[in-house]
């Protein structure tokens, strides 16, 4: 049944609809007389509806004709798609077509004047449809539209890692340009990482002072009789571990180091993975690092030497023990046979040479614990000692109390030379090549031939005991009590100067020329320039005697008798961070590139801290969408001990 509207609905006029009518007005026909229109589906169609193009009416509802069929509705078109005049009225198209033509002819301040005219009668909403039109016409990729070797050049003067990072997300072309191993190899450069082919072994392209640390090896639970429920071994009477709640904590962190790199490390096949890991290395160092392990001895045995390799982490003490690790900190073996304190020892693959108060030099096969040789010859401590490495020879150099050094063949268990000259006892010395520099308390360095066992030339000028040494092979550097650091050239014997800032003895030297680093009771740390002859940084951080330190191109490590261990920024002489929680006293410090181990003095034992700083899989999957480090963990020195006797 049709529904009726007042009468008073035939008199309304719409004078506010556009045209076209909606499309939703059905086809009626007017058959009645009264006063509404009906439809066979019962809709209403509404009467009168004036059109705003001709002023006419629509329809008549009282004289039966048809209400015209409304047009359709508009089709949706494309912002983006330029415009089409084929379906416009002739006269609307003549008018288009003139003001194109018009607008062609203007130079370019008449277009503007003409395009902002335009604008300034544009609605809001027509201004909208025209920013959606132009926008995307505004965009364009400058990579995309350069050769592919200059957007590479472009790329390769980005230096943030962030950055470029963030651009690989941009496009797939950006994507695709970013994968370019030559980009990264820059990189790598610019943040001095080594390599890639020092990481793969290849030693040759390395320099001498700059040693290649080689990736950890595959760890062999088999021989070091592993638990399945501590992260350590069995060890011998003499070492303690911390407790089973420590050990816990300890191996839920350790576990996903070792289970980023499994069984071993993989090697970086790209320098953009490789990259990444020494960026993720770097970052660790400065605000993260996971202890591999902690062992603390039942006694205070106070550590003399240690050392850090692709495999093993060996540590002598003053009570004539060596105890020796994996390079994850898993106790191995301990080593017996010298009767007194060692106060020095080196590594050669599975080599280890030794030498101490008892006078006697041992060799040792580190896979078997056993002694393979002992050397006897000096008559006194054996106060210092190193390995040469050289092809095919076997050579360790040691120096002594009884003012000699010597040659010996390791692998034969013979002395090749005697070297006599100082009048003072040999207190250090450094190879290189087939070159050996000594420094006594005669005040005296001397540089010797490893080959004819001969000096070559003597260096004079401390008014001191000298204390440390270091030598490229072209320069040589000393440390002394009458606190100055003197430099010769190696080849002339001409002496560069002396370099002047310590109050106390400078006991700690190493050198990566042209940069030294020095340190000694007077509780700072100074980095010299070597070809300018003048201290870059003065690093004051500890209260008490720079015991150790170690530095390479990036970082510097010291440890004190005040029981911090600090990392340095190298190039800004900056403080990074305390590397531990402070102890009573920090004996060694030694470390590699992903990590470190920490020899001090906690609670009246000595104790060791291996801290890894190598990323997860999940830092290098880029799971995170800014990885962070792993926290590192504080020594909870409340804890009881286990005791393994």
């Amino acid at each position: 049944m049709a529904r009726n509207f007042p009468a008073a609905a035939e008199a309304m006029e719409i004078d506010s609809v556009p045209t076209p009518l909606p499309s939703i007005i059905p086809s009626a026909t007017g058959s009645s007389t009264s006063s509404v229109h009906t439809v066979n589906s019962g809709a209403v169609t509404p009467p009168a509806i004036r059109s705003l193009r001709d002023g006419k009416s629509a329809a008549t509802s009282l004289g039966g004709e048809e209400v015209p069929t409304p047009a359709p509705s508009p089709t949706p078109t494309d912002a983006s798609a330029k415009p089409s005049w084929s379906n416009m009225s002739p006269t609307e198209d003549q008018h288009l077509r003139d003001a194109r033509i018009h607008f062609s002819r203007l130079d370019i301040d008449g277009r503007q004047r003409f395009l902002t005219e335009i604008l300034n009668m544009c609605t809001p909403y027509e201004l909208m449809a025209i920013s959606a039109y132009v926008s995307p016409r505004l965009k364009k990729d400058f990579l995309k539209c350069l050769p592919t070797e200059l957007a590479l050049r472009t790329l390769s003067y980005i230096h943030e890692p962030k950055t470029l990072a963030r651009a690989a997300q941009v496009s797939k072309h950006w994507h695709a340009l970013l994968n370019d191993d030559l980009t990264w190899k820059r990189l790598c450069a610019v943040h001095r990482y080594r390599r890639l082919s020092s990481v793969e072994g290849d030693e040759d392209n390395a320099e001498d002072e700059r040693p290649v640390f080689r990736e950890a090896g595959s760890v062999r639970r088999d021989a070091m009789h592993a638990t399945e429920d501590s992260p350590y071994f069995s060890a011998p009477a003499g070492i303690d571990v911390m407790s089973d709640q420590s050990n816990e904590a300890i191996e839920r962190q350790a576990s996903v180091r070792r289970a980023a790199a499994g069984s071993r490390r993989p090697i970086p096949q790209s320098y953009k993975t490789h990259f990444k890991q020494r960026y993720l290395i770097d970052a660790n160092w400065r605000t993260g690092g996971t202890i591999l392990a902690r062992h603390v001895t039942d006694d205070v045995a106070t550590v003399t030497w240690s050392c850090l390799t692709s495999d093993y982490i060996i540590v002598a003490l003053d009570n004539s023990r060596i105890y020796v690790f994996s390079r994850d900190g898993r106790f191995l073996k301990t080593l017996d046979g010298h009767a007194s304190g060692v106060w020095n020892l080196d590594i050669e693959g599975n080599t280890m040479c030794s030498g101490g108060c008892d006078k006697i030099v041992r060799v040792w096969d580190l896979r078997t614990g056993k002694t393979v040789h002992q050397l006897f010859g000096h008559t006194s401590t054996v106060r210092c000692l190193e390995i040469a490495r050289l092809p095919d020879q076997h050579i360790v150099v040691t120096g002594s109390r009884d003012n000699n050094l010597r040659t010996w063949d390791y692998e034969q268990g013979m002395c090749r030379h005697v070297l006599v000259g100082h009048t003072g006892a040999v207190r250090c010395i450094k190879v290189h090549g087939e070159q050996v520099v000594s420094g006594s308390y005669d005040m005296t360095c001397k540089l010797w031939s490893l080959t004819e066992g001969t000096c070559l030339r003597t260096f004079g000028g401390h008014s001191a005991q000298i204390y440390s040494i270091a030598f490229n092979g072209d320069v040589v550097a000393s440390g002394s009590l009458d606190s100055t650091v003197r430099v010769w050239e190696a080849q002339t014997g001409v002496s560069r100067g002396k370099l002047t800032g310590h109050t106390s003895l400078v006991g700690q030297l190493q050198m990566r020329y042209p940069l030294a680093v020095s340190g000694g009771p007077d509780g700072t740390v100074r980095v010299w320039d070597l070809e300018q002859m003048r201290c870059v940084h003065y690093l004051y951080g500890h209260e008490n005697s720079v015991t150790t330190l170690q530095f390479d191109d990036t970082r510097i490590v010291s440890g004190s008798s005040d029981g911090l261990t600090k990392v340095w920024d190298l190039q800004s002489g900056q403080l990074v961070r305390k590397l531990s929680e402070p102890a009573e006293q920090v004996w060694r410090v030694d470390f590699d590139d992903d990590t470190a181990i920490i020899m001090s003095k906690r609670d009246l034992k000595t104790c060791l801290e291996v801290i890894s700083f190598f990323p997860t899989e999940e830092e290098m999957r880029g799971d995170k969408s800014d990885p962070q480090p792993v926290p590192f963990t504080p020594l909870d020195l409340n804890l009881p001990r286990l005791s393994t006797r």
